[in-house]
């Protein structure tokens, strides 16, 4: 069976590792890498999407980073219960025409006893910035540990 920890239920360390495991992983942008955190049925509400399963969730996120260039994310923890993680999140990314987007969000997870994702719920804003205003300027990947998270950077 797959595990995926830290597993529930959660402190507030875990909670964190699992916050940071998540950013990682979609700062890598592979599809492939981003689902196997996700259990064989998860449900999604993304915007106005609603993938449910690993093949739907692939399919979502290979047309998002098709999309979303150069897309770079920050994730806090907001709040944990159990087997609950509430995060916020802030990416920079620009689109074909090369303008640049900060967009803000929130998501609620719930994992099953394996540590994977079962659940996941995001309300995301995009905010049209000009290129002087980005603040994620670390190489594509993950963000450097010395790098200002949200708070740090009054997100």
């Amino acid at each position: 069976m797959e595990s995926r920890p830290p597993l529930p239920p959660f402190t507030r360390e875990t909670a964190i590792q699992k916050v940071r495991m998540a950013e990682d992983a979609w700062n890598t942008r592979d599809p492939a890498r981003v689902v196997l955190a996700y259990t064989l049925d998860t449900r999604w509400r993304n915007r106005a999407e609603f993938p449910q399963g690993r093949e739907q969730v692939r399919g979502f996120l290979e047309r998002k980073w098709a999309r979303e260039l150069d897309y770079r994310l920050i994730k806090e923890l907001w709040a944990f219960g159990e087997d609950r993680i509430a995060v916020r999140f802030a990416y920079e990314w620009h689109d074909d025409s090369g303008q640049w987007y900060r967009s803000y969000g929130n998501e609620n997870w719930q994992f099953d006893a394996q540590g994977l994702m079962a659940v996941r719920h995001a309300s995301i804003n995009d905010l049209p910035i000009a290129e002087a205003e980005r603040k994620y300027f670390w190489p594509l990947g993950r963000r450097p540990d010395d790098h200002p998270g949200l708070s740090e950077l009054g997100l």
